[in-house]
């Protein structure tokens, strides 16, 4: 008997799937409703801004130029419910019930606190954000108005990753596909009818995609609250242990802190990078900004794997089961892979087709042809390095990942893109994305090494 078969057949009779069922399956009833609804919002951010192109590219500009700050509260929600869900799987692996509760119960009073902090960001910062990025006053507008709705309401996606990712960690990923789907759904279809004033509703433009996508997200978060209390058994839910605790806070910001900040040099990476690329057209913010909303729908995809990934792994590293957590590693690197090479070839096959979804003028076709044809080549490299610096996370390595982002973004892409800018020639600049890729592919590759290494001594 293999030593797979021997866990399975000492498992205990109540144990959680994670811990039995064979890998290839699990992992599929895991991930695919994950990417499946991951697909859903993609599509969804894309529809956002393909209606929000047709007011003018200037609307298109202010959507593109507000991502760090969409990105950066996402940074807070997705890092701190990795730790919930971490910390959470772990618990359940290792059968310690209580501890289950208290990081769930913990974790939701974190997002609420988070919620509250990003709606002052969004009222008092939003304006000067956008004056620091550009004078044009019509962007300005627009993106203040976006910025403060998104922001000001942004308890909506606070409490939809809290309650998602709970799901998630007991292995209920079906049901965070609904709630996100729900979302979606409910914002596609508000998207036209806010942004150009359909059946009766006031004609409310880039506020209104902000609008739209607010109130998609509350829904997913009611819903995902309904639904946890009503069948989420493997967790208690009680409005009296909402409460701050502060060791489970500092076991939960031990993984998501640094997936925190990986995400938020995201930002910073990004508004750099936006000001280098201003410097010769604002066309090329709308180019860039285009790039991240259609790069979403290969990404996506492959982050749903990966949310699908990390409950296995840190269940199995709770239950000293080091021979699944690696075949679950494998088969998962193989799968980002794979996902990746459809979109590099669809980023060098039809780059022109994708771009005008976003009702590019000559002047951005020009531009974003070569841009998305070089960016591109990247994704051959970013499958491993995204499922990589993930299990460094699950299973008790969050500084690995932490390093190789910084490294990414902040050491190796934007000080490449500044000096390539330098050369005058703005194709040189979406160079920076391949050579920063290739220095997170030898880091990672490396930690990945070093964490599995690390794991087997301490499980002995």
């Amino acid at each position: 008997m293999n030593t797979s078969k021997a866990n399975q057949a000492q498992a205990a009779p109540g144990e959680n799937r994670m811990g039995t069922q064979p890998i290839g399956p699990l992992l599929a009833s895991m991930a695919i409703p994950m990417m499946i609804s991951m697909l859903v919002q993609a599509f969804y951010n894309v529809v956002d801004s393909i209606f929000v192109s047709r007011l003018s590219e200037n609307a298109l500009n202010a959507v593109s130029l507000a991502f760090p700050l969409q990105n950066l509260m996402i940074a807070v929600g997705g890092g701190t419910t990795m730790g919930i869900n971490t910390l959470l799987s772990r618990s359940l692996g290792a059968k310690r019930q209580e501890a289950a509760d208290r990081a769930a119960n913990t974790g939701i009073f974190l997002s609420v606190c988070s919620a509250v902090l990003f709606a002052l960001i969004g009222v008092f910062c939003s304006r000067p954000f956008f004056l620091a990025q550009t004078d044009v006053a019509e962007i300005v507008n627009y993106g203040t108005a976006y910025g403060q709705i998104c922001l000001g309401l942004s308890f909506g996606i606070f409490c939809q990753f809290c309650f998602e990712r709970l799901l998630q960690s007991t292995g209920r990923t079906k049901f965070a596909m609904y709630t996100q789907m729900m979302g979606a759904v409910i914002n596609i279809v508000l998207d036209p009818i806010l942004i150009f004033g359909l059946f009766g509703f006031p004609r409310m433009e880039v506020a209104g995609a902000a609008a739209a996508t607010v109130i998609g997200q509350i829904t997913a978060a009611v819903a995902g609250l309904i639904i946890n209390l009503k069948y989420n058994k493997d967790i208690h839910i009680r409005l009296r242990d909402i409460r701050w605790h502060t060791r489970t806070a500092a076991d939960i910001y031990r993984v998501g802190f640094p997936s925190i900040i990986m995400q938020s040099i995201g930002s910073v990476m990004t508004f750099g990078l936006n000001k280098i690329l201003i410097s010769f057209t604002t066309t090329a913010t709308a180019v860039f900004g285009a790039y991240f909303k259609l790069q979403s729908f290969i990404f996506m995809p492959t982050f749903g794997l990966n949310n699908g990934m990390v409950p296995i792994i840190a269940y199995n590293y709770g239950a000293k089961k080091m021979d699944r957590v690696k075949k679950t590693v494998k088969l998962t690197i193989f799968t980002a892979i794979g996902i990746l090479m459809l979109g590099f070839a669809a980023f060098e096959l039809i780059p022109g087709v994708l771009l005008s979804f976003f009702n590019a003028s000559e002047d951005m076709l020009a531009i974003g042809i070569p841009a998305l044809r070089i960016i591109g080549t990247h994704y051959l490299l970013a499958g491993f390095c995204i499922i990589a610096g993930s299990v460094c996370q699950a299973i008790g390595n969050p500084l690995y990942s932490l390093i190789v982002s910084v490294c990414r973004q902040l050491l190796v892409l934007l000080p490449a893109a500044w000096l390539l800018a330098q050369t005058g020639n703005l194709n040189m600049v979406w160079l920076a994305f391949p050579i920063s890729e290739l220095v997170s592919l030898i880091l990672s590759a490396i930690f990945l090494r070093k964490t599995f290494r690390a794991a087997e001594r301490a499980i002995k």
